[in-house]
């Protein structure tokens, strides 16, 4: 019997973690989706909802409709882009940023699960794979 391909094992792994993270956060009353968004945010301040879906990895669409609903909560808030006033940059606002602070633990948890059943002298190495196997995906076009 064939070993199953490596795409395999890295979606099961996605997967794995999607429904661990979901149920850690559920309880904060946030997705995976969302708490992605979030942490986006924090790293960069005064993203438009389009540059937000890219980095969250979702369509602006599905975007759109979280920005409505993390707006709502008052965890995130839109202000105009003064270089271009038709654009709305989105940042966390102080419930949003003590929101992550109390989710930060939950998903350490779950890193920390994950990297337990992997030597630590390997870690740097799963990491840099990670990101190898990403930047092969991520610059391939299928233009000919």
């Amino acid at each position: 019997m064939a070993e199953p391909l490596t795409l395999y094992l890295v979606k099961r792994l996605e997967l794995a973690i999607r429904a661990r993270m979901d149920e850690a956060l559920r309880p904060k009353g946030l997705t995976t989706l969302q708490f992605t968004a979030l942490t986006a945010l924090r790293r960069r301040r005064g993203l438009s909802s389009a540059q937000l879906a890219r980095r969250s990895f979702v369509t602006p669409q599905t975007m759109n409709e979280m920005v409505r609903w993390l707006e709502e909560r008052g965890h995130i808030e839109r202000t105009r882009d003064p270089a271009n006033r038709r654009v709305l940059l989105i940042g966390l606002t102080p419930a949003g940023e003590a929101l992550l602070d109390d989710c930060d633990p939950l998903v350490e948890s779950i890193e920390q699960d994950l990297l337990t059943a992997i030597p630590a002298v390997q870690h740097p190495l799963f990491r840099q794979s990670l990101e190898f196997g990403y930047t092969a995906l991520s610059n391939h076009t299928t233009d000919p």
